[in-house]
């Protein structure tokens, strides 16, 4: 169905064919693999390009590169070796070039480069993505870099940076389309077509237009397909959709990103406390959004701070060190119990065989369990309403798993030493998963209820609770047992 449009498309307009091959045209680039990715001997032709100070040579192998790509080789580079790149290739250093760039790699390369040619990059870029380029700015960089913009661009990128991080007003894109409900379809069609052959701020990338009242309050939306194939002489209170979904300027970027999910939104409103209209929220910024939050929470579970390959060295040590040092104190708690039981270890040696294989499991078991609750509580699955159900869900499937691997080390320690002590570690297992399953749901609930991220510190208490629990409950049985005595 779609290839006779595609045909006469191309046949109508000569340049569209050149965007049709283009997709194709990269897929097959002798410079990029079958992942997309950069082919490493390619990388290392421009860096031996570089070496040898052969600039126009770079410049010819990267001229064709898509801007992605150009960002993506950037970040390939040693730190020392990426001014000498940037400056072979200034003309292709352009806004979506600096836009697609590794946080900490553009934060670096704009800290190297003087204020008013960072402010010439901003003033390239839309707004939030410009937002994005100065806020990891230092003050005093900040403000000279501001100082340098044209006051329509300053004052829109300083009313973004007076909201606080991670919120929609910060995100939000300031370009849009907002008419008075009063107008026609004809006469929206005309006001486009005017504003934008006059260059105005609606040449920005547009799904929907905001219909708004004489407050510039959001009274409904017109899909462009909607304004594209209805009668000029409709009005647009007759077509526009009055049920949108409205999006808070305070609201965190991870509610946002859950209502566009929820919602299928493809763009969205964003108001002030009033209810005024001051931007929109597009699905292309959620996709970001989505992405930045499961990689936070994945690094945020593993206590490896941002995760970066790109992140200094001292601020991926102070990340990381600090977990570390908790993670020791909560072994130092494990280590007491073994302590506790240090007489009846010395009677048994088995026992000293067989505690990391409680411990262990019980840590396994914990983690999947905690890795669940995160996830449902980010989704919003996992809420108040719900708790009580979903300890008592994992608690049976810790019981099952529980008696599945209870059974398997029970009887291979029966074999192997005896049948009482297979005994005492199979029921030292069940105890252990049960527990883990049931502090994989609830440490990370209690860090919600506390107004606390559930992921940055659940791991490590949930791997106290499951280590200090298998060496009690394992020794423990094994004393009252008589095995030790």
């Amino acid at each position: 169905m779609n290839e006779p449009l595609d045909e006469a498309l191309v046949e109508t307009d000569p340049h569209l064919a050149e965007d049709v091959a283009r997709p194709d045209d990269r897929i097959d680039d002798e410079r990029l693999d079958e992942e997309n990715t950069l082919k490493a001997d390619f990388v290392r032709q421009v860096r031996d390009a570089l070496e040898e100070g052969d600039q126009g040579k770079v410049y010819d192998l990267v001229e064709p590169l898509h801007p992605a790509d150009i960002a993506d080789l950037i970040e390939l580079f040693e730190r020392d070796e990426r001014a000498g790149f940037a400056a072979a290739i200034t003309d292709l250093m352009g806004s979506e070039v600096i836009a697609e760039l590794n946080d900490f790699v553009r934060e670096e390369m704009m800290e190297a480069l003087p204020a008013d040619a960072v402010a010439a990059i901003a003033e390239q870029l839309e707004t939030d993505d410009a937002v994005q380029l100065i806020e990891d700015l230092d003050e005093e960089e900040q403000q000279a870099v501001l100082a340098e913009l044209d006051d329509e661009d300053r004052v829109a990128i300083e009313s973004a940076l007076a909201y606080p991080e991670e919120t929609a007003g910060r995100l939000m894109s300031r370009e849009f389309v907002a008419v008075p409900e009063h107008l026609t379809v004809g006469d929206l069609i005309d006001y486009l077509r005017e504003r934008g052959e006059s260059g105005g701020d609606q040449g920005a990338e547009f799904f929907e237009v905001f219909v708004v009242d004489h407050k510039h309050h959001p009274v409904g939306t017109c899909a462009l397909s909607w304004v594209l194939t209805t009668p000029r002489n409709i009005a647009l209170t007759d077509v526009m959709k009055r049920d949108q979904t409205l999006i808070p300027d305070m609201l965190d970027q991870e509610e946002v990103a859950l209502m566009f999910q929820k919602y299928g939104l493809i763009s969205a409103a964003v108001v002030d406390e009033s209810g005024r209209l001051v931007g929109q929220m597009t699905v292309d910024d959620v996709v970001h959004i989505i992405s930045e939050e499961a990689q936070e929470d994945a690094m945020l579970l593993s206590g490896a701070g941002e995760g970066d390959i790109n992140e200094p060295i001292r601020e991926a040590y102070a990340a990381r060190v600090r977990w570390l040092v908790a993670n020791l104190g909560t072994a130092l708690f494990g280590s007491t119990i073994i302590w506790m039981f240090g007489a009846a270890i010395e009677k048994l040696v088995a026992l000293a065989v067989l505690m990391p294989i409680v411990a262990s499991i019980g840590g396994n078991a914990g983690t999947q369990t905690m890795a669940v609750a995160v996830r449902a509580i980010a989704m919003n699955q996992l809420t108040e309403a719900n708790t009580t159900r979903i300890l008592w869900r994992e608690f049976r499937v810790a019981l099952l798993n529980g008696a599945t691997v209870a059974v398997l080390v029970g009887v291979a320690t029966a074999l192997i030493f005896s049948p009482l002590l297979g005994a005492v570690i199979a029921a030292a297992m069940v105890i252990n998963v049960v527990t883990a399953g049931l502090a994989g749901v609830a440490v990370p609930v209690v860090f919600e209820r506390l107004d606390q991220d559930p992921a940055v510190a659940s791991s490590v208490f949930v791997t106290m609770i499951t280590d200090s629990m298998g060496f009690f409950a394992f020794l423990g049985l094994a004393v009252l047992a008589g095995l030790a005595g």
